[in-house]
């Protein structure tokens, strides 16, 4: 269970580094609560996106990865991104990534900072 609160922390650490560095990619909210709120709600859709649709698209589009040399990996970071945008839409959580090239960066910059995060804090279960 830590493991599972380590890594929703990190994601939703990571989610608000995006939402700091680029303009497009949007949290409003009345209050610093009440974005902290979404920020850790929009990573748990996150992190669901991610353990539930993206090995799926990974096996469709292994070819494109060899063919690549991984770095179609970006494209998937940012579908992956952008469908938790929409997730978050319909959910009415006010979270917006807003065009393709937005997530192409937001997912680059949510890559870096999990994978620092994820050094940083404990890995224990």
């Amino acid at each position: 269970m830590k493991n599972f609160v380590v890594k929703t922390l990190a994601n939703a650490g990571a989610l608000a580094v995006a939402v700091w560095i680029l303009d497009k990619i949007t949290l409003t909210g009345a209050g610093t609560g009440k974005k902290i709120g979404t920020l850790i709600v929009v990573a748990l859709l996150f992190g669901l996106v991610n353990f539930l649709v993206k090995p799926i698209v990974k096996v469709l589009t292994f070819p494109l990865f060899i063919l690549t040399l991984g770095l179609i990996t970006l494209v998937v970071n940012a579908l992956m991104l952008l469908l938790t945008s929409w997730l978050a839409g319909k959910l009415d959580l006010s979270f917006h990534v807003e065009g393709f090239w937005t997530a192409v960066l937001g997912g680059l910059i949510v890559s870096i900072v999990s994978w620092a995060l994820h050094i940083v804090l404990p890995d224990e279960d």
